[in-house]
């Protein structure tokens, strides 16, 4: 049985899936948001075999933001407290220790585009909505996650209009990994997540940490950081078997070691 209310994990081979339930359109209320923090912040204890997770929202969205009802109570008194418990959330995701691959289908607006734009990489439905209706109902945010995504014009239009944008546009900045039609949105991602898990354990998490790290460095900062890591990495049994699988001409046996 899971341990949370809103959310369910599933682990199968290497792959965990993550499953947001709160229907009819996954908002989240802030007791979603501390059940995500307390999920993705210990992730390797609650899918222990896992390499990397897959993202999802029950039924036919992903996220249809922020519980609006929440917004009816807060006050300049009580939002700062509310919005480190939102924050809070959208960092357990983006420094998991494993990389976060969300499967976006229907909306992911508001807080589920912050949501899918904190995993490492999205996959989409074709049919599939990103939006920031924060100007529309008397909140901010949102923006600077979409900046992850997409180039500051773009940004500024969905802000200031409030207006839904399809995975299809968003793709062509190369904002999402793969678009795909709704039913295969599930196999993609789990097909990526694949792709990613049949390197070392010891690789993907150092390269987490690696990009995580990098991604707001300078060029120089940022490459002499990577060289460190390489480093590091050349002290572990699996950086050998790597090599040695590579000049022996078959397939790596990781160990994780």
């Amino acid at each position: 049985m899971s341990a949370f209310e809103f959310l369910t994990v599933e682990t199968a081979d290497t792959v965990a899936t993550v499953t947001m339930r709160r229907p009819p359109v996954n908002a989240f209320s802030l007791p979603m948001y501390q059940e995500m923090t307390a999920l993705f912040s210990a992730i390797e204890r609650h899918a222990p075999n896992a390499r990397a997770v897959v993202l999802l929202g029950e039924g036919r969205h992903f996220c249809g933001g922020n519980d609006l009802n929440e917004f009816r109570s807060m006050t300049p008194e009580n939002a700062g407290a509310r919005m480190k418990i939102v924050r809070e959330a959208f960092w357990s995701i983006y420094d998991s220790a494993l990389p976060v691959i969300a499967a976006v289908r229907g909306v992911a607006v508001g807080t589920g585009l912050a949501i899918a734009a904190s995993c490492d990489m999205i996959v989409a439905s074709r049919d599939a909505s990103f939006g920031l209706p924060e100007i529309a109902v008397g909140a901010m945010g949102g923006a600077k996650h979409l900046s992850r995504l997409v180039p500051q014009g773009l940004v500024r239009q969905m802000h200031y209009t409030a207006d839904p944008v399809s995975a299809s546009t968003l793709g062509q900045f190369g904002g999402i990994a793969t678009v795909v039609d709704d039913g295969e949105v599930i196999s993609a991602a789990v097909e990526l997540a694949h792709r990613v898990t049949r390197h070392s354990p010891v690789a993907i998490k150092i390269a987490k940490r690696s990009l995580n790290s990098i991604e707001f460095m300078d060029l120089k900062s940022g490459y002499e950081f990577e060289q460190g890591l390489t480093g590091e990495l050349s002290g572990y049994d699996d950086a050998k078997e790597a090599v040695e699988a590579f000049f022996e001409r078959r397939e790596p046996q990781y160990t994780g070691a």
